[in-house]
């Protein structure tokens, strides 16, 4: 038991030691060379605009569920009103960036992980280094610019369709006071809440990349390895996401909040 502990923190320390060179390779490659703009406007629509949908049913079924769970509470207590407020914060500083990050992570870390795990298999990697080609510089750097830019925009997508579809749900099927509730939402909404949803947003667009990245560069041999590879990178980047927005939390709250 003693030496499985001491075999997965190794393999934990080493994966977080690959992931951190990883993104410091790829920032200094940011400035070294210029990047593809051909590579960087295809990884920008296939992890921006081919995710909409996904982001967008689930920001918007999010804020009804919210809308609708918090109205049956605050209708208690004679708080009604209240309900967009609570929306509107919950999904522009925590559910927003957390809820996007995970589909993202769903649906572009593991095609980014079976993507760059075939390479590594079928040994065009190594063909890359063959021709001169750094292949941290041709699949990495456009990879982690476009979800880096992309994430944030999602998100804010996400925020949006969720207060929008809140607001439907708490004034035309749940019979909130219109006015009220508008403008409680603006009263206690704050622009350091929609700041702190992007900082996040942004964040998680590099953990995605960088580990989903390391995953598929580093995938043993065969198809089992890169199904392996394509799992692994889904799972640890909802392990980082959730962790470290914990800490981006108490972080932000602080620098941000009054």
């Amino acid at each position: 038991m003693k030496e499985l502990a001491q075999k997965w923190m190794t393999e934990g320390l080493q994966g977080l030691g690959r992931v951190a060179l990883l993104f410091v390779e790829s920032v200094q490659s940011i400035f070294r060379h210029k990047p593809s703009w051909n590579d960087l406007l295809y990884q920008l629509y296939f992890i921006g605009a081919k995710s909409q949908s996904v982001v967008l049913i689930t920001g918007a079924f999010t804020g009804m569920v919210l809308c609708a769970q918090t109205y049956f509470q605050f209708h208690k207590v004679k708080m009604d009103t209240a309900t967009l407020a609570v929306v509107s914060i919950s999904m522009s500083s925590e559910l927003g960036p957390v809820l996007t990050g995970l589909m993202v992570a769903g649906r572009v870390g593991a095609a980014m992980a079976a993507e760059l795990g075939t390479m590594r298999v079928t040994e065009q990697i190594d063909a890359l280094r063959t021709l001169a080609t750094h292949p941290i510089d041709y699949l990495v750097v456009p990879r982690l610019l476009a979800t880096v830019v992309a994430l944030p925009l999602l998100t804010a997508e996400a925020v949006v369709i969720g207060i929008a579809a809140s607001y439907v749900v708490g004034v035309h099927l749940l019979g909130m006071d219109a006015t009220y509730a508008w403008a409680n939402m603006i009263r206690y909404s704050h622009a350091q809440d929609v700041i702190m949803g992007i900082i996040k947003a942004t964040v998680f667009g590099g953990l995605i990349a960088v580990i989903s990245c390391d995953k598929g560069l580093n995938c043993r041999e065969g198809a089992e390895g890169v199904g392996k590879a394509t799992t692994e990178a889904v799972v640890y980047s909802s392990m980082a996401i959730l962790m470290s927005n914990f800490f981006l939390t108490l972080l932000l709250t602080r620098l941000l909040l009054p």
